[in-house]
């Protein structure tokens, strides 16, 4: 099996968002090498040959929302030479379209682009009340990924640009290697649908869904997707 696991955060947080999550995969398996990587700080258009030079080329794949996407899009590209790749509150199409109803509608991310350009600060705190929107203690969640929030940053966005434009469907559909897709809930970005429609066109991956949680739900029970990620990797190196 190969032990090393490359993680990616979401759009518009920092790596450190991660690190609970890192810290309880080494709980569990101390074996494992664990790598955190920042999204590129490059053109959008650019992103996957960055990660493709940035992220170890034998790694497993795990990233959370637009992390998630990119983790995908990145797997798909290696093909046979990526081991796995799991999402966190990850769709292959962030955005809703005609084929792909359960996404957030164009014109709304279209808002939060606007938001980013006039008013960044007061943009990204209302995008961190929505991933923490339907945990159990939103705002305590809200204010630990506030200390995440990335207030400065390049790669904001073309990070929206990629959310809008990535559909990873057929990419996916064309990868042959292992697949985890877990979904929250209650989460407020990516809905809870998402995980019928994932196994209506990828009816060979595996998809959970934890019910009571957020989008933010790598903070929530970083122990809880520690075990599922454990379990899956090996179960998928005993095939």
């Amino acid at each position: 099996m190969r032990n090393h696991l490359a993680l990616l955060p979401g759009w518009g947080f920092s790596v450190d968002v991660l690190e609970p999550l890192r810290q309880a995969l080494l709980a569990r398996n101390p074996h494992w090498h664990i790598s955190v990587h920042r999204l590129p700080e490059v053109p959008a258009e650019h992103w996957l040959a960055a990660l493709e030079q940035d992220v170890p080329a034998d790694a497993w794949l795990l990233g959370w929302s637009l992390g998630g996407q990119l983790a995908q899009a990145l797997a798909a590209q290696r093909g046979e030479h990526c081991p796995g790749v799991i999402s966190l509150a990850a769709s292959p199409s962030f955005v809703a379209r005609a084929d792909w109803p359960h996404g957030m509608p164009p014109a709304t991310l279209q808002a939060f682009s606007e938001g980013l350009s006039q008013a960044p600060q007061a943009t990204l705190k209302r995008f961190g009340l929505l991933c923490s929107q339907g945990a159990a203690e939103p705002r305590a969640l809200a204010r630990a990924l506030q200390s995440h929030v990335l207030t400065e940053c390049a790669a904001l966005p073309a990070g929206l640009a990629h959310l809008a434009a990535l559909d990873n469907r057929a990419a996916l559909a064309s990868y042959l290697g292992p697949q985890l897709y877990v979904l929250a809930g209650n989460d407020a970005l990516v809905p809870a649908e998402v995980a019928a429609d994932l196994l209506a066109i990828l009816p060979d991956v595996e998809v959970q869904l934890i019910e009571d949680l957020s989008h933010a739900l790598l903070l929530e029970q970083p122990e809880l997707l520690a075990e599922l990620i454990d379990v899956f990797v090996h179960e998928a190196a005993d095939v």
